[in-house]
């Protein structure tokens, strides 16, 4: 074998080695231990669809409609600050995904939004994607954060991004200042990691796709959800754990309640809401911490 024929052989098995995690964190053995590295309904890239889609936080792209992922990063050395999927017919966002990385939160404080209102999202703005107007004021339900602001507390930029009408979901004050709230609080302050080389990956969003889960439309047009979910994967030196929330967007109190009563596993989470979570990972180890959760190891027995 010639030299330049060797180097081209290299060159191509270091391409297909270098997997789709897009951002260095993908599945290895001493990550979560995978047998096989098939992968059957992983995201794939297409001209105009985003690279980062690869990411682990990334749920599977809705097949066959209307949409458009944003991508939201920032000037600093985090780079990705959360990306969405929208739905350009629809005028709604189907989801919110981010990560939690050590130092995320930080204290760069809170955009103001009584000076100049929640601002319109520039990548949807460049295509006419978004509604006219802000139908969440004076509407009786509150602009509801997916990606939360106490989140991205690292930059003005990161923080300022989170408040963009595309990544909010109309909900009642008691469900967003209540039981949603609590779940938010816990993932920040018992779930971020702690140690640098853990990361937990963050898919959140409200039922767009199914009339039975949706709640009204204000003015005809802005989706209320009748539901709201969470998805957790979280890859540590044991491997990775996952665990899904499901809870009802109520004007109530339930903020008593305990977590564990809206808790789901992965697999469960996906037939409620049609969305595959995590299709990233193997097939193997996705089907493995999708199908069942442990309380204890989320600290919540």
């Amino acid at each position: 074998m010639t030299l330049r024929k060797l180097l081209a052989l290299m060159a191509v098995v270091m391409i297909a080695l270098s997997g789709c995690g897009g951002d260095g964190d993908e599945p290895t053995p001493g990550g979560g231990g995978t047998s096989t590295q098939s992968n059957q309904n992983k995201n794939v890239i297409k001209p105009g669809i985003p690279a980062e889609v690869a990411r682990l936080e990334f749920p599977r792209l809705q097949q066959g409609g209307n949409n458009f992922v944003v991508v939201h990063s920032t000037a600093d050395s985090y780079g990705v600050n959360y990306a969405l999927e929208w739905d350009i017919d629809k005028k709604s966002q189907r989801w919110s995904c981010y990560q939690m990385r050590k130092g995320y939160q930080g204290n760069a404080g809170r955009y103001d939004t009584q000076v100049n209102g929640y601002p319109f999202d520039p990548e949807l703005a460049k295509h006419n994607y978004y509604l006219e107007a802000d139908y969440f004021y004076r509407s009786g339900f509150d602009h509801g954060h997916i990606c939360p602001s106490a989140d991205r507390q690292y930059s003005e930029e990161a923080n300022y991004q989170t408040f963009f009408l595309s990544n909010m979901q109309p909900q009642y004050n008691l469900f967003n200042a209540g039981i949603w709230e609590k779940l938010e609080s816990k993932i920040r302050k018992a779930w971020v990691p702690t140690n640098n080389t853990d990361v937990l990956y963050v898919c959140k969003g409200g039922t767009i796709d199914n009339e039975n889960n949706i709640i009204t439309r204000i003015k005809g047009k802005l989706i209320v959800p009748k539901y709201f979910f969470c998805a957790l994967l979280l890859k540590n030196s044991l491997g990775y754990r996952a665990i899904g929330f499901w809870m009802e967007n109520e004007n109530k109190d339930r903020r008593s309640d305990k977590l564990t009563k809206y808790v789901k596993s992965i697999d469960e989470l996906e037939r409620l809401t049609g969305i595959d979570f995590f299709c990233n990972l193997p097939d193997d180890e996705e089907n493995k911490v999708e199908a069942a959760y442990s309380l204890q190891a989320w600290g919540m027995n």
